[in-house]
């Protein structure tokens, strides 16, 4: 046994350093040191439908340091608590582990795209690629836990996104819904979170060579299922948070076994002196001789050295890794109808009366109703039958003979949308007794008006009287901070 095994961290698991050492060889010990750092990288995004960078450093109460590998993202200070923070609440930043932040800023998502984040929650990927579509073109959002489903859900709210449906479901049950539809589809797939080591007990807990083969063995099915949704020239993105050759090089490789029409594009090249720069590597065909009783087959995969491997050592974040395939053929995108029951007109005479005296913006996309409640779908899609938290952008509900706005279209309309707004300040307490459920003054007209902390939108109000009845919903209301 070598010196760098005799001074591992007792609580890796001695199989993992062993394949480890096999890995990194010379780089091994530096490895192992990355584990003994008391603190993590943290890290926030910025949403860009809301502000942008050089706005938020002027408004943030903190230090903040870019993330190399992507212009909106930022390291903070622990001592910061960024999400305690009036900003986070309104939507102004998402909370992301810094390497995380580069599977979507390298995706190559572009405006107008129909994209699907099949194991999306909690939210990370799914709202950096929001930003990316800029408002237009669909995002599918999905995630098959149902409590994780809900979490991503809040988080897609709470960053004021109007093009996206938040779904519930088994990849294969999506496939059969959506055959050769998205232009895009992320796989940041679930995995047995070698990278996340220092960061989640559980992972460590957890870990075992059975428990590797098993989450290798559901890549494979949730990447075929996303190969039959993807069109013809559309690019698939894998990504994991683990260092096992099974699960990285390993399922790449087997993928382009079974799908000879896909190729792996040359994402580690196009990054040029970058690769070296922000501290990626190339992954290693190589490490395919680490897979136990690995198939043959796997060795005519060509392109595996265009995959990305990010090492804690490396840089500052966790472990990651990301691959991009594109399937061979011209894009040719499949043409699914929807059907949508009309909305009620008594309805919809109610929400345009609201529009007309607190909106000063016309809406894009297909009216939706499910009971009382009001959506804005960005397209008809064949929903039904899938399990849909969210169908598009909840607008609100019918409440005897009126129509009551949604938090969800105050965080989406920008305050140049809105006929009435108040903002307040973060550094005054103003945004952070509303939050809390207060009342502030206002001696604007009466009627909805749009909450703005700092400028970007938060929430409703009521002004009358010369104060703003407080709508901000009970449940969101902070209790910590």
């Amino acid at each position: 046994m070598t010196d760098s095994m005799n001074h591992q961290p007792q609580k890796l698991p001695a199989a993992f350093c062993r394949r480890m050492e096999q890995m990194l060889g010379k780089e091994y010990p530096a490895f192992l040191s990355a584990f003994d750092r008391e603190d993590s990288f943290r890290g926030l995004r910025v949403n860009t439908l809301k502000t942008d960078p050089e706005r938020l450093k002027e408004i943030y109460q903190g230090s903040l340091e870019r993330v190399p590998w992507t212009e909106n993202g930022f390291y903070y200070e622990e001592k910061d608590r960024p999400g305690r923070s009036p900003l986070h609440e309104a939507g102004f930043y998402y909370i992301q582990e810094p390497s995380a932040m580069a599977v979507a800023a390298l995706s190559g998502t572009e405006r107008g795209e129909r994209v699907l984040d099949l194991c999306a929650a909690p939210g990370g990927k799914s709202t950096q690629l929001a930003c990316m579509l800029e408002g237009e073109g669909l995002l599918v959002a999905n995630e098959i836990h149902p409590a994780r489903a809900r979490i991503l859900s809040q988080n897609i709210e709470r960053m004021g996104i109007g093009n996206a449906i938040v779904t519930n479901e088994a990849p294969e049950t999506l496939a059969d819904c959506f055959p050769a539809f998205f232009d895009r589809i992320i796989v940041d797939a679930p995995c047995s979170g070698e990278g996340m080591f220092r960061k989640e007990e559980q992972a460590l807990v957890c870990w075992s060579q059975e428990n590797i083969d098993l989450c290798a063995d559901r890549q494979a099915q949730i990447l075929d299922s996303a190969a039959r949704m993807l069109t013809d020239g559309g690019v698939l993105v894998y990504s994991t948070c683990t260092f096992a050759p099974e699960e990285d090089e390993g399922t790449v490789a087997s993928f382009l076994v079974r799908h000879p029409d896909f190729e792996i594009l040359p994402l580690a090249s196009s990054l040029g002196e970058k690769l070296s720069l922000w501290g990626f590597e190339r992954g290693n065909p190589a490490y395919l001789d680490l897979i136990r009783a690995a198939d043959p087959a796997l060795y005519g995969a060509r392109g595996l050295d265009e995959t990305l491997r990010l090492w804690p050592h490396r840089l500052k974040g966790e472990g990651h890794f990301m691959a991009m395939l594109v399937r061979q053929g011209r894009k040719l995108r499949a043409r699914l109808s929807g059907k949508t029951k009309p909305v009620d007109q008594a309805q919809l005479r109610l929400f345009k009366d609201f529009a007309a005296d607190a909106l000063r913006a016309d809406l894009k996309g297909t009216f939706l109703t499910f009971g009382q409640e009001l959506y804005l779908e960005p397209e008809p899609l064949p929903l039904r039958g899938l399990r849909v938290l969210r169908p598009g952008l909840h607008l609100g509900t019918f409440k005897k003979n009126r129509f009551e706005p949604s938090h969800a279209l105050a965080l989406f309309i920008t305050p140049e949308q809105a006929a009435r707004t108040l903002d307040l300040s973060v550094s005054s307490g103003e945004a952070l007794r509303y939050l809390k459920g207060e009342s502030p003054a206002c001696q604007g007209p009466k009627g909805w008006t749009l909450v703005c902390i700092e400028g970007g939108s938060a929430g409703w109000g009521k002004a009358a009287g010369g104060i703003l009845k407080n709508h901000y919903p009970k449940g969101l209301r902070p209790a910590g901070i």
